[in-house]
């Protein structure tokens, strides 16, 4: 199932026993589970893919450090390594820990890349104060900074 941006939320009982559903695609919205039983029954349920997953991989090209790197494309991966050994509940009140999982991991995935994004500017601020004082202002404001901008996933 794919989900497009506009996605606000995802209630309770929505995919409460779709034994079929395998792989959805969602957007990186906090909150966006609403319930912990939204998956409850969804033992196939084993891969979820991001809305914003190409603009979000260039934003994560983007980012000045391989370690900043390396660390996003490992935190997007860790769902798909996380959901197939996740209960997905049963009759009894075992909701499962799928919905969880999911909403750990977006709110882990955006707090990481806000974070990511915050230190990138900041030393590309630091690396734009020290070409302003070697430079004439015109040329790095319009020949510099516009392309140190990271892509927005939103």
């Amino acid at each position: 199932i794919k989900f497009g941006k506009e996605l606000e939320s995802i209630g309770r009982g929505t995919f409460y026993r779709c034994k079929s559903l395998e792989r959805i695609t969602l957007p990186l919205k906090d909150g966006i589970i609403t319930a912990d039983n939204t998956f409850q029954w969804c033992k196939k349920l084993v891969h979820v893919d991001l809305v914003e997953g190409e603009v979000l991989r260039d934003t994560i090209d983007a980012l000045i450090l391989d370690e900043w790197r390396n660390d996003m494309n490992v935190e997007i991966g860790a769902i798909n390594q996380i959901l197939p050994i996740t209960s997905a509940g049963d009759d009894t009140d075992d909701v499962g820990g799928k919905a969880q999982a999911v909403q750990s991991w977006i709110s882990s995935v955006l707090h990481k890349i806000i974070q990511y994004k915050a230190q990138h500017r900041r030393y590309l601020n630091e690396a734009a104060t020290t070409l302003q004082l070697d430079l004439p202002n015109d040329i790095v404001n319009k020949n510099v900074l516009p392309y140190l901008e990271l892509p927005s996933y939103t």
